[in-house]
């Protein structure tokens, strides 16, 4: 099958490369169509009933995370000179074409009764700028005397919000990036010329800020990889050809990769946006294994057509078990139902294939059409560091494998102590750097306001006009009391707040009245509102359902972190059927908080469904290459004790499992597996091609095998390592404990593999293969 394969590479050369190069002008053509992720993660698949429900939510109540907001403290926010600016601030985004609404201290409407016609108007405060001190006094007092505003747009601690709404049909789209600019710009001069530090957040400007980070570091890490790759060939082969034309090859595999994500309709995301990078690193070992063989063939008698025919033939099978390995690393995820896992899987596990193809095909091609480099004579440098640690290695194999195994069992035990230590939690923004202006600023409208992250409690009362009954509205008054009482929660926006206002109103904006309407007094009000037409009753029209059944409860909660999250979740259930008993009312409690915090318990559920297909897979790889369960199970223990030694790391140091650093799990195991690959299948071929003993076998390919093993996990190493000048903490802690993982694997597979092979092998009864057979087929595999 091989010598076919490599019979018809090299006799259509011409044919291939026209193949290759239009499906790269292809890819670019559609690569240059791909667009940035503007929406959340959508971890939880469609079909999760959290998923559904929220889904269900805004098409009823529309978008909770819309808002973006603005906020100072100051004790000179009530001076005219200060106050007028904020005023103009306001107003001017106000104009800005895609925003909705914008409510603040320097624009809120207060509600007055208009007895004559007998309904509520909305009159601006302030109507225009503030001329004297004593507008200015009667501003403030009426703020201060209508409860509805405080913790809305104002605290007691002198601090003042400006909540912007966004037109959906933009929300989520790059439409919003020059508004949100305008909107920072405006932002900033109203800073330069107060002197007052403005804070600037909520979930749009939140997730545009990341996807701009995602952006520029989808071009760092893409230049970062194709750098490390280079000096790293460089380094090896000490030949321009030798560099450039690989990186060339992996390029194209990167532009397929972008190609590949457009053709599948998918955005770039902080996931989907590590795939090039990743195309690189993964891909830059296939070249080197077949430029190391071309070279040592050779070396041979200096037939280049030879040379070329047989390197394709010998590693072919290795590299495409070792990216099939590679591939069901990433293929794997595509089976957890996330959206998120779905798009990074399916195109990463596509794009290693497809760069294996491209590097087995075009680099012999290449070099076939470029004259033979002249190489020195190879020889085997005794002296140097990495053949003594070898042999060191190999007699440890050989002499001390109890050693390796008591080893293995305590460090394993250990790793398991910190296992258990592991803290599952998520944070929205966690990733960010403790020095991000974005985490400063959060903090500061946690700290004034509880926070700007979603919480929404959606009510059906399964009946007409139920919301408006007096009953049901005491209940849900009491139970948003409940959750406000929560220091994690802010004060709720309602009906129930919607009713207390307008009752103030109709009582002359008298602040002891701002409460709810009895019976008698809830019908001339909703009378009155009524009559107010569409603007006056959109308080209340954006929270009731149509027929009065449904109505929403909105809260902004802090950043606490899943795990917080779903103890108060779960702590909260009892109390509000204890208030809205299930029999009578249908209780759900939603919005992006609850999505992210289900998300990563989602994950957390598949991360073990999806190493256990993965380790599923591969076995079964295994065992079809190498026709051996005792050779399937042993070869399991190399690259699952790394796993477990990550996990253990994580533990005592106090990383979280989060969606991030999940991934580091079945990317790591699919990526060890390759090396346990080019061990077990040198051992494999040499055992079967010669009459040296099991021991004399396993010493060969330590020594030989094991250079290779060790020059493709360095790459791997400081390949993953360029994730370390990631912004995002997750990217860098995906980067780093991937480097350790896959250094730790390759001891592993040095070490435990061949020790538990040689148990396994050392009583096998060898085929008897002629001297002169053997040395030929030995001098085949010295290099």
């Amino acid at each position: 099958m091989w010598v076919k394969l490599s019979r018809f590479i090299l006799q259509n050369r011409i044919a291939i490369i026209v193949f290759f190069v239009l499906g790269t002008v292809f890819m670019a053509y559609q690569a240059k169509n791909v667009k940035l992720s503007y929406t959340g993660s959508k971890i939880l698949p469609v079909t999760d009933s959290a998923f559904v429900k929220y889904n269900n939510f805004k098409k009823t109540f529309g978008e909770d995370g819309s808002v973006m907001v603005v906020g100072i403290q100051s004790p000179g926010i009530f001076k005219k000179d200060i106050y007028n600016k904020w005023v103009q601030l306001s107003n001017d985004i106000q104009k800005l074409k895609g925003i909705k609404a914008v409510l603040s201290s320097g624009r809120i409407f207060q509600l007055e009764k208009d007895t004559v016609e007998q309904k509520f108007v909305l009159k601006a405060i302030p109507n225009g700028l503030v001329k004297t001190d004593a507008e200015m006094d009667s501003i403030k007092s009426t703020l201060y005397n209508t409860p509805f505003f405080e913790g809305l747009v104002y605290n007691k601690q002198n601090a003042t919000l400006m909540a912007i709404t966004f037109d959906t049909k933009i929300l989520n789209s790059a439409e919003r990036n020059p508004i949100l600019k305008q909107i920072e710009e405006k932002a900033k001069a109203f800073e330069k010329e107060t002197k007052i530090q403005v804070h600037i957040s909520g979930l749009p400007y939140i997730r545009t800020a990341v996807s701009k980070l995602v952006s520029n570091e989808f071009v760092l890490f893409l230049g970062l990889s194709i750098l490390v790759s280079a000096l790293i060939l460089l380094i090896f082969f000490r030949k321009f050809s030798a560099v450039f034309y690989p990186i060339l090859v992996v390029v194209m595999g990167v532009i397929w990769s972008i190609g590949t994500l457009v053709l599948f309709g998918y955005e770039l995301t902080i996931l989907t946006g590590l795939i090039p990078p990743l195309i690189v690193i993964i891909g830059i070992p296939n070249s080197i294994l077949l430029l190391n063989k071309y070279q040592n063939e050779l070396r041979k008698d200096g037939d280049k057509q030879r040379a070329l025919s047989v390197t394709i033939e010998r590693i072919a099978v290795t590299t495409l078990i070792a990216n099939i390995t590679a591939a069901i690393g990433f293929g794997v995820l595509y089976f957890t139902g996330s959206e998120l896992l779905m798009q990074f899987g399916s195109v990463a596990s596509i794009n290693v294939m497809i760069t294996w193809l491209m590097c087995l095909c075009l680099i012999p091609i290449i070099f076939s059409y470029l004259p033979a480099p002249k190489l020195k004579a190879q020889t085997h440098l005794e002296e140097g560091f990495l053949h003594k640690l070898l042999v060191k290695t190999d007699r440890l194999v050989q002499q001390k494998s109890s050693l390796i195994y008591i080893g293995t069992i305590v460090i394993s035990i250990i790793a398991f102590i910190g296992v258990m230590k592991i803290n599952v939690n998520g944070y929205v923004v966690d990733d960010l750097p403790k020095s991000s202006t974005i985490l400063a600023d959060l903090k500061f409208f946690e700290k004034n306001f509880e926070g700007i992250l979603p919480l929404e409690v959606s009510v059906d009362t399964r009946k007409k006009n139920g919301v408006f009954n007096l009953t049901n509205l005491k209940r849900m008054e009491k139970m948003e009391k409940m959750i406000a009482a929560y220091p994690e929660f802010s004060r709720s926006i309602s009906v129930n707040m919607g009713l207390k206002y307008a009752t103030q109103a109709f009582y002359n904006n008298d602040s002891t009245f701002f409460r709810l309407p009895d019976n008698m007094e809830k019908n001339f009000i909703l009378a009155y509102i009524a009559s107010g037409g569409k603007g006056n009753a959109s308080l209340l029209t954006n929270f009731v359902s149509k027929g009065n059944q449904r109505t929403r409860i909105s809260f902004q909660m802090a950043d606490v972190g899943s795990k917080r999250l779903d103890a108060i979740m779960a702590e909260l259930k009892p109390r509000i059927d204890s208030i809205l008993p299930p029999d009578k009312f249908d209780v759900e409690l939603t919005g992006s908080s609850i999505i992210f915090s289900k998300g990563t318990d989602y994950m957390l559920k598949h991360l073990f469904e999806s190493i256990g297909l993965a380790i599923v897979l591969i076995s079964l790889l295994r065992l079809a290459q190498f026709k051996s369960l005792g050779i399937m199970f042993i070869s399991l223990l190399p690259n699952i004790v790394p796993l477990i030694i990550t996990a253990g790391i994580m533990g005592y140091f106090g990383i979280s499992l989060k969606p991030s650093t999940i991934l580091i799990f079945t990317i790591a195991f699919g990526l060890a597996s390759d090396q346990t690959i080019y061990f077990l299948t040198r051992y494999q071929q040499e055992l079967n091609l010669t009459n040296f003993s099991v021991p004399k076998v396993i010493t060969d390919t330590i020594t030989e095998t094991g250079v290779s093993m060790t020059h493709i996990a360095l790459i791997l190493f400081f390949g993953f390592g360029i994730f370390t000048a990631s912004t995002f903490g997750g990217t860098v802690i995906l980067g780093l404990l991937l480097s350790i993982t896959l250094f730790v694997a390759l001891i592993f597979n040095l070490t435990l593999l061949p020790a538990l092979v040689l148990w396994l092998d050392k009583k096998k009864v060898r085929k008897l293969v002629s001297d002169e057979e053997s040395a030929k087929n030995a001098e085949e595999f010295d290099h």
